[in-house]
């Protein structure tokens, strides 16, 4: 399959199906032998995901620090692809993962709605996301999709995105007609025109872009945070293993700006993508250089964006939201982190 053509309809049903029995594997196959303790034949796991829209999490996973450090506490390591932030959420409630990537405003959303989860540092400050129609559409402009079709992932970066933008065009949801799909499908859908515009996210929008379609309204300040968040009792029972996450995504953190063209060929690498569309991602749209302590700055944004949650009906109160905003950050580990402590792997 070419890398220009890993999008469309076809290449996504192989793209989706491949997913879908990684994440069956992650959930019902080797995590099925882990107990409620997370013990898997005596000796203790850790259930971690990648994403592609989390690069750091994909440069742990590559040099294989995790293990390697690991290795002499007899734990073993567990990863799980998260399709989006949606899906991270999902597997953190489940228990099929203790430490997940998602946006801010979707740790939020789950905090607000009762998920036991911290936020425990964070990985980027990215423009991942941007409203994306076809080329000759006649879509140029925010206030250009009422009535129309848009597709997004609810729960994510991108839907809230789409609804700021809205607001800031004086319309609303009610205004145009939300199609609820995952990314890559979103994405599909829009390329075949079953949408007239989707709220993308990369690195799925970059190639998009390459393609042809169109980013015809960007705003950095519509984006969160790319935020690892942890399950509260992982914190609560394994806190060394919670810090032993964090200290490697200092490692990367520190690596891949060091290391941009090598960072952007890993993400090409996992996500079937043109060298070029990675490095638009990693050098133009994705800063990995960023803190990776949780604190005001991010509780700013997202106090923007809490009261959204409940005009839509996502949370049931504001207080609720603004609960959920003073217990979310947990900068305890990542005040701590200690890049040196991650081994090489052999």
């Amino acid at each position: 399959m070419s890398n220009s053509a890993l999008f469309n309809r076809r290449s996504f049903l192989g793209f989706t199906a491949a997913v879908s029995a990684l994440a069956l594997a992650g959930c019902t196959g080797e995590n099925a032998a882990t107990d409620a303790a997370g013990k898997v034949g005596g000796s203790d796991t850790l259930n971690i995901d990648f994403a592609t829209y989390n690069p750091l999490s994909l440069i742990i996973k590559e040099k294989g620090w995790l293990e390697a450090t690991l290795a002499e506490k007899n734990v073993t390591v567990k990863w799980l692809q998260s399709a989006g932030s949606n899906k991270a959420n999902e597997a953190l409630r489940a228990g099929a993962i203790d430490v997940g990537s998602t946006a801010g405003s979707a740790a939020l959303l789950a905090r607000a709605n009762r998920s036991p989860i911290k936020t425990i540092s964070l990985y980027s400050q990215p423009e991942w996301a941007a409203l994306v129609t076809n080329k000759d559409s006649g879509i140029t402009k925010v206030a250009d999709l009422k009535g129309k079709s848009v597709a997004a992932t609810k729960g994510t970066d991108p839907y809230f995105f789409l609804v700021q933008a809205l607001e800031e065009a004086g319309l609303s949801t009610k205004d145009v007609t939300v199609e609820n799909l995952q990314h890559a499908d979103g994405r599909a859908a829009l390329a075949n025109g079953s949408v007239d515009a989707w709220s993308g996210l990369d690195p799925i929008m970059a190639t998009a872009e390459q393609e042809g379609a169109t980013l015809f309204y960007r705003n950095l300040d519509f984006n969160t945070y790319g935020f690892l968040n942890a399950t509260e009792s992982f914190l609560k029972d394994k806190p060394e293993l919670a810090q032993t996450v964090v200290d490697a995504y200092e490692k990367a953190r520190i690596w891949a700006a060091a290391n941009p063209e090598e960072t952007a060929q890993i993400l090409a690498d996992a996500a079937g993508l043109k060298p070029a569309v990675a490095t638009t991602v990693i050098l133009e749209r994705s800063n990995l250089d960023v803190s990776g302590v949780p604190g005001e700055k991010q509780r700013a944004v997202l106090a923007k964006i809490g009261p959204t949650f409940v005009e839509l009906g996502d949370v049931k109160t504001q207080a609720e939201v603004d609960t959920a905003l003073e217990t979310l950050l947990d900068d305890s580990f990542a005040l701590k982190a200690n890049p040196d402590s991650i081994k090489e792997s052999s």
